[in-house]
């Protein structure tokens, strides 16, 4: 035990010289008083609960270690400080972490949530933007075909129009042709009639000459 109390000295006296001010831990005890001088007696100025951060001012070779706390100053027996904080306060800080952890993962858990909701509306998005230009592409395909077959329509109506000019084209010609037909046969009939009368007309004069000279 002495060789442990000597060990945590030489420990103490090692890290003072290291740094002209440091911090040390009481070790786990319950409350450790703090006194006016370096002996012990009716020289309590403070109780501190083990765990508590301590400013180092000094220590001497006696065991004895000058602290300071808020606006506190006194001595405190070496052996009862540690260079590290006590296992309570390790467990305070472990706990405190691991709170601050499950706070963090909750946070993130929830952000985590957040995005995967985000994610899958923009995946729905997406996909309504993809059936949306399917339709579209749809429809202006459907656009198109309507106008390539009125396009079609409209030039077989050309067609038809041009085929229906001409067949007008053609029964006029045809009925035209007919009245001239017509025409030429009922002026070849009045000729025919003519020649007829005026030969009747001739053999009418003629014919009673004749007779006349064969009876004489």
């Amino acid at each position: 035990m002495i060789k442990i109390k000597i060990l945590t000295i030489a420990l103490i006296i090692l890290a003072f010289k290291a740094s002209a001010e440091s911090f040390v831990y009481i070790t786990d005890q319950l409350d450790l008083p703090i006194r006016s001088d370096k002996e012990f007696g009716n020289n309590i100025i403070r109780l501190l609960p083990s765990g508590t951060e301590l400013s180092l001012l000094q220590s001497t070779e006696d065991g004895w270690a000058q602290i300071q706390f808020d606006d506190t100053i006194g001595w405190i027996k070496s052996f009862y400080l540690s260079p590290d904080p006590s296992a309570r306060e390790k467990l305070k800080k472990l706990t405190r972490t691991n709170n601050d952890n499950k706070l963090l993962i909750t946070k993130l858990s929830t952000e985590k949530e957040d995005l995967e909701n985000q994610l899958s509306l923009l995946k729905q998005e997406n996909t309504n933007l993809v059936v949306q230009s399917s339709k579209s592409k749809a429809e202006k395909e459907h656009i198109e075909k309507i106008y390539q077959d009125a396009l079609k329509l409209e030039h077989e109506n050309e067609k038809l129009i041009q085929e229906k000019l001409q067949l007008k084209a053609e029964l006029q010609l045809a009925e035209n042709n007919t009245q001239i037909q017509k025409d030429t046969s009922s002026r070849n009939w009045f000729i025919v009639g003519a020649i007829v009368l005026f030969f009747g007309m001739m053999i009418g004069f003629i014919a009673p000459g004749l007779l006349n000279r064969k009876r004489f």
